[in-house]
């Protein structure tokens, strides 16, 4: 199945500019285009763009992603650098996690002790 543009923005709460924008800095090179131009998303694109914002979610520089969706490109042969890319950023994701978890901590520390404080008030 095909999906437009303006779709596959709704689907993934973006905008058609953020779309158009990705396309530009080169992350969406295997988009198909209609006689008229229009971009044409299909199964295996919308597969691919998931992965996208799934890296940029985590923090990942689009400069980083443009590499990590060329070497997609390029084939087979460049499996090792896009392992090597993954696994870094699985470094990255996991320490994120870590500094949320900790945040949290302290976050629910302040909570408990407003809320004896609020307590000792009444």
């Amino acid at each position: 199945m095909n999906y437009t543009i303006g779709q596959v923005a709704a689907m993934n709460e973006l905008s058609i500019s953020q779309l158009r924008y990705y396309d530009k800095q080169g992350l969406l090179p295997f988009l198909k285009r209609t006689e008229k131009g229009d971009r044409v998303f299909e199964e295996d694109s919308l597969k691919f763009l998931e992965l996208i914002l799934c890296l940029k979610e985590t923090g990942m520089p689009i400069k980083e992603i443009k590499q990590f969706v060329d070497w997609c490109m390029d084939g087979n042969d460049t499996i090792p650098q896009r392992l090597e890319m993954m696994k870094q950023q699985e470094i990255h994701v996991l320490q994120q996690i870590q500094r949320t978890k900790e945040n949290l901590t302290k976050i629910q520390q302040k909570i408990a002790r407003l809320e004896r404080e609020q307590k000792e008030n009444q």
